[in-house]
């Protein structure tokens, strides 16, 4: 009989391997093998927080490669992460795909990997693998990228990605416009960075020119004009757990699920969850405003807090504030995030709005308050309020902090107009009739596996 071996590779970070591992597990559903490559530090984390009744090993093989780095300091630099990555991975793979290609019946067939980690492209070529390039973010963006020496030659950026000057550029209009002032290469701290995560984006184009299939994880309803504008794109998205009835998977830290009994006692439409993600980090006096904010609203609110957002978390609530709310506040280290949204209590969403994040709220008919804090996230809010009109963005003062009473009074704005949740849920119908038999995600899944087992 024949056996069909693919291999997934991500990117080391929490917003890429979600994605890929639902892919993972959707082709397993499809009677694919599945190996399932982490770096080593990134296998571990994930490992750990699998729950006890987690039985993801037992279906998909997790192994891992190294990622070259020697501490855990190097990690929290993206600059470091993406230039070791890069070097060290490639050779990795190799000896990994050769280790597992020694037995004739277990041979990988294909490698689907995020354009990330397009090196790893090359090696599926070298080995005469099927190889396919996966987007884990807006396909706008994506887009944005084979644009690049356009903007060159135009004069709108410089060879490094620095737009010249702040203005509104447009490929066509179905697609999102974009500010030059939110080029995701350019929404992050450090230029050095900037400059390597640029570098890395024009390293890209060249990996993704040889690949087979471009699949994105978004839907042609959610990104029509950019998918019209870029037929090789294949929106096979959302790719969620809810699309397959199960749990989500790939999460860094270990889910408290207790929240989850804690909506069940809230009146529905009422509690508005609050996640930033796994990057955000906030400094104290934003960290305070948030909490009063959250705390002004005289609504119920579930709020996730990493043990990292901020420094100190034990001691870094306002004075007295745990007592205050606790009667209609619920803090977690971690949520299942997918079903909080799909919880009928919830009402609202303030999100750093990545990518993962907007999706599923969107699937689950959920307006937003945009907090962004880096690289694709400020397009993404501008998607949300600008494009779709499904949420507003929070405005900074002077000092760049965002103050308690722009929290309260955004959240009246958004909960007190219809259009928004109307909008939503208009969208939310439309996403989940793509993913269903018939519907455009679902044939081009069908399309994509096919092709695989040809």
């Amino acid at each position: 009989m024949k056996s069909w071996h693919v291999m997934l590779i991500p990117y080391p970070a929490q917003g890429h391997v979600i994605p890929l591992m639902e892919l993972a597990l959707h082709l397993v559903n499809y009677g694919c093998k599945v190996t399932f490559v982490n770096t080593q530090f990134i296998h571990e984390r994930v490992i750990k927080a699998l729950s006890l009744t987690d039985n993801i090993q037992e279906i998909i093989q997790m192994v891992s490669i190294p990622d070259g780095l020697e501490s855990p300091d190097d990690r929290s630099d993206l600059g470091k992460e993406i230039e070791s990555v890069s070097a060290v991975m490639p050779g990795e793979l190799m000896a990994l795909i050769a280790q597992i290609n020694s037995s004739e019946s277990d041979r990988i067939t294909c490698l689907i990997a995020d354009v990330t980690m397009g090196g790893a492209l090359e090696v599926a070529e070298k080995m005469g693998i099927k190889k396919v390039a996966f987007w884990p973010a807006a396909a706008t963006l994506f887009a944005l990228l084979f644009k690049v020496p356009n903007l060159i030659d135009d004069g709108i950026i410089d060879s490094d990605g620095i737009p010249m000057q702040n203005q509104i550029i447009q490929f066509s209009p179905d697609m999102p416009a974009i500010n030059t002032a939110e080029l995701s290469w350019n929404c992050i701290s450090g230029e050095l960075t900037a400059k390597i995560v640029f570098k890395l984006g024009i390293q890209i184009l060249k990996w993704v020119k040889p690949a087979d299939r471009v699949i994105c994880n978004s839907s042609n309803w959610l990104e029509s004009g950019t998918f019209a504008s870029f037929p090789d794109f294949i929106p096979i998205g959302p790719l969620l757990a809810c699309n397959r009835l199960g749990k989500s998977v790939g999460n860094f830290w270990k889910e408290d699920s207790g929240c989850l009994a804690w909506l069940d006692q809230q009146p529905p439409n009422s509690v508005i969850y609050v996640a930033f993600g796994s990057y955000t980090i906030f400094d104290q006096n934003q960290f305070e405003e948030l909490a009063i904010g959250l705390e002004l609203t005289n609504r119920p609110f579930l709020w996730v807090v990493r043990e990292n957002i901020i420094d100190d978390v034990n001691n870094a609530y306002p004075m007295g504030f745990n007592e205050r709310v606790h009667h209609r506040g619920r803090v977690v280290s971690w949520a299942p995030q997918q079903k909080v949204l799909s919880h009928p209590s919830v009402a609202c969403f303030i999100s750093h709005c990545g990518w993962n994040s907007t999706i599923e709220g969107i699937s689950n008919g959920i307006p937003f308050l945009c907090w962004p804090y880096f690289a694709d996230q400020l397009f993404n809010r501008s998607y949300i309020c600008d494009y779709l009109k499904i949420g507003l963005g929070f405005n900074k003062d002077d000092s760049g902090i965002i103050r308690r009473e722009e929290i309260k009074n955004k959240l009246e704005q958004l909960l007190g107009d219809e259009r928004f949740k109307e909008r939503v849920l208009d969208l939310k119908t439309k996403i989940q009739d793509s993913v269903r038999e018939g519907g455009s995600s679902y044939e081009n899944f069908n399309d994509f596996v096919a092709w695989i087992k040809n």
